[in-house]
């Protein structure tokens, strides 16, 4: 369809984000999800592409940082934005050039509190509770070269109760990243 927006979905777990998203932008007309990447070859976000009839790519670590391979193929799909939906390596200068203000995370929590280096998945919702934190959400921002540090498109918050294990922040977070990321793509494209 002409003038339809090509999103990429890099992630490099189970990929509930990433299914969310497929899901929001499967019957729409003017966004697809094209690709899925991962850096793990057993991601189960690979075989959810599958179910949903999106492309796959498996990366190495090489190629991803020592060519430029990768970029070929984005722009072969046609691809206008870049989402990390649980991808964990830092994106490098080559992409973030090529894609300016076109690659967006989310990050369970609200930035900058939380985030860098080592900061993803349940690390961070040990280290909310372990600060006796009261609130801690969603961030969804924009790529740049350091982890977690572009600028924030959305935040949303959710509250961290006294009784709450960090698998109950996690649950609690999870559910805004699936209620807020399609729709604020959505908007971005």
């Amino acid at each position: 369809m002409k003038n339809r927006k090509h999103i990429a979905i890099f992630a490099s777990g189970a990929g509930s984000n990433a299914r969310r998203i497929v899901e929001y932008f499967q019957h729409s007309d003017a966004v697809k999800v094209q690709l899925v990447v991962s850096n793990k070859p057993q991601a189960s976000v690979l075989d959810i592409a599958r179910d949903f009839g999106v492309d796959t790519l498996v990366i190495h670590r090489s190629s991803f940082y020592d060519s430029e391979a990768l970029l070929e193929r984005l722009q072969a799909d046609q691809i206008d934005l870049i989402v990390l939906a649980g991808f964990l390596w830092l994106i490098p200068p080559y992409l973030i050039q090529a894609f300016p203000r076109r690659i967006v995370n989310i990050h369970p929590a609200l930035l900058p509190r939380y985030g860098g280096k080592g900061m993803y998945g349940m690390h961070v919702h040990e280290a909310v509770k372990a600060a006796g934190e009261t609130e801690t959400g969603i961030t969804i921002h924009y790529v740049n070269e350091q982890y977690d540090e572009g600028q924030t498109i959305f935040q949303a918050a959710c509250p961290v109760l006294p009784e709450d294990t960090p698998q109950d922040i996690a649950r609690r977070v999870q559910e805004l990243e699936h209620l807020y990321f399609p729709t604020v793509l959505a908007q971005l494209l």
